[in-house]
């Protein structure tokens, strides 16, 4: 099956009760077992089956099944947002004292949880660039993963993921990516090596902006040695070792499920993934052609041909640049200004919706992080970052380019 097939028939079959072809919600708490030995056979492990919507849910689990399916791993634990998936996938695998070598150029509310992982005696590195030569140089004996987004968010800086799972394997350590910028429509990092893959399913993957979510994603490939991993003591079970700590330890500890509404919303939204990313990366790459040709502003999109991240980009997303690109207007003023004057673009924390969205990160989604990071994730006064939507993009033209105009006379 080709993409779009497998997202739409891998691991989902009308509901073999009632014949309906959208997943039912199953609304509940907790099941009923019919005696106490298929309880404990249940809860032992030996038997498939629901006891606690907190661990497992008929809704839950068809929605991580097709993700699994379209990353191409061994198994998946939904979360209750993109952030829930970082915290738990991360805290599954690091102890006090380990440190984790990540890419400076990443999201704002990864950096604030990463920050706060100090405080669990939990170091985080920062690369320079998203070079090899800057993680290499940033490992230690105390390293135990790698994190990089596949598109830096905003900076937009791609890292080469073949080489750095490569890099990561050398140091027996594994390599996380969150895919959540480029989906697995442009690119599934376990086929490139990389061994979680994280998603905040809130954006693209969902589309809608109708509910927030998390997925992460085992390749079960990766061999967890007890000593240098120890948390993994007690769950020697192979290639599912990892999935079956994040359910059993993180997930159903630490509480931080998925609901089944949201899984059934985001279900529903799963299905015109292709479609729409379609759409949203031809959008973009319009809107940065256009944009770049304008007086008075910076523009950066991996689609453009001087962006340093170009080649790679096009080798490893299929000839896709994805839906972000960012504007520097000069100033924050006239980033506040260009902001307000758009009528289509909405004013909105969000990336990945069908409607293309805009934020000032500067005074938003980085207005609590340092100088260092703004400047490691590229976030400057005047930068505008621009999500794009399906609108017909001569609308998107010529609202962004009336918006310029008026910029340019400040």
């Amino acid at each position: 099956m080709r993409f779009t097939t497998r997202l739409l028939h891998d691991h989902f079959a009308p509901d073999t009760v009632t014949g309906a072809t959208t997943q039912p919600i199953y609304q509940t708490s907790a099941y009923y077992q019919a005696t106490a030995e298929d309880m404990e056979k249940i809860f032992a492990g030996r038997k498939p089956g629901f006891v606690y919507t907190r661990v497992s849910n008929p809704t839950i689990a068809c929605f991580e099944q097709r993700i699994n399916a379209l990353e191409g791993g061994v198994g998946a634990v939904a979360c209750a947002s993109g952030m829930a998936a970082i915290t738990q996938a991360v805290l599954n695998v690091v102890s006090s004292k380990d440190e984790i070598v990540a890419s400076g150029g990443f999201y704002g509310g990864t950096s604030s949880i990463f920050r706060d992982l100090d405080s669990y005696g939990i170091r985080v590195r920062y690369t320079a660039d998203s070079t090899i030569e800057a993680f290499a140089a940033c490992l230690t004996d105390n390293s135990r993963l790698i994190y990089v987004e596949t598109i830096g968010n905003p900076k937009l800086d791609v890292p080469d993921l073949a080489a750095l799972a490569a890099l990561a394997h050398e140091h027996q350590i594994p390599l996380f990516v969150d895919n959540t910028v480029t989906t697995p429509y442009l690119v599934q990092p376990l086929s490139l090596g990389a061994d979680v893959v994280i998603h905040s399913t809130s954006k693209a993957i969902n589309g809608n902006g109708n509910s927030i979510g998390g997925i992460v994603v085992s390749g079960g490939k990766f061999i967890w040695d007890p000593i240098r991993f120890p948390k993994f003591h007690d769950f020697p079970f192979g290639s599912m070792s990892f999935i079956i700590r994040m359910r059993m330890r993180m997930t159903t500890d630490y509480g931080g499920c998925m609901a089944p509404f949201n899984a059934y919303l985001t279900g529903i939204g799963l299905d015109t993934l292709a479609l729409r990313l379609d759409r949203i990366c031809s959008n973009a790459q319009v809107l940065a052609d256009f944009c770049a040709q304008q007086g008075g502003v910076t523009v950066n999109y991996p689609g453009l041909p001087d962006s340093p991240a170009h080649k790679l980009a096009e080798k490893q997303f299929g000839g896709y640049y994805g839906a972000m690109l960012t504007l520097k207007l000069g100033t924050k003023e006239k980033a506040f200004r260009f902001i307000n004057e758009l009528h289509y673009a909405l004013n909105v924390s969000n990336i990945g919706d069908a409607r293309t969205l805009v934020i000032h990160p500067w005074s938003t989604i980085f207005a609590h992080s340092g100088a260092v990071e703004k400047a490691n994730a590229g976030v400057t006064e005047d930068l505008v970052r621009v999500s794009v939507g399906i609108e017909d993009p001569e609308d998107l033209l010529e609202d962004f380019g009336q918006a310029l105009k008026l910029v340019e006379k400040i």
